[in-house]
């Protein structure tokens, strides 16, 4: 009977360490999961905040080359205006040719 006080109390032992280690896994891949979700979750927020971005810096992409199309547009006209103030001015065009060209050209424009 001596054995069995001088074992049981390294059985106990044994067991007691094989529970706590056995919790502590537990807790440790239970953490693992966690910070795993978290940087999931900080992950989707940083690729919806890239997008947003994308689509802003597209959208003012198109609003800038649409205030440019105007301003090209308008040097062109500016360029003819001149042209047909030139031909007038050198007598090419008479004032009345010189006033329906403007007029055509200010249509277009």
């Amino acid at each position: 009977m001596m054995m069995r006080r001088r074992g049981a109390p390294l059985l106990r032992a044994a067991a007691t360490t094989a529970v706590v280690a056995g919790t502590a896994g537990a807790v440790r891949h239970r953490q693992d999961q966690k910070y795993a979700a978290q940087a999931s979750q900080q992950e989707a927020a940083q690729q919806a905040q890239y997008q947003a971005a994308a689509q802003q810096a597209a959208a003012d992409q198109a609003a800038m080359a649409q205030q440019q199309a105007p301003a090209s547009s308008t040097t062109g006209m500016n360029q003819e205006l001149q042209q047909l103030a030139e031909m007038h001015t050198s007598g090419v065009l008479t004032d009345e040719e010189f006033a329906t060209a403007k007029a055509q050209v200010l249509r277009r424009g």
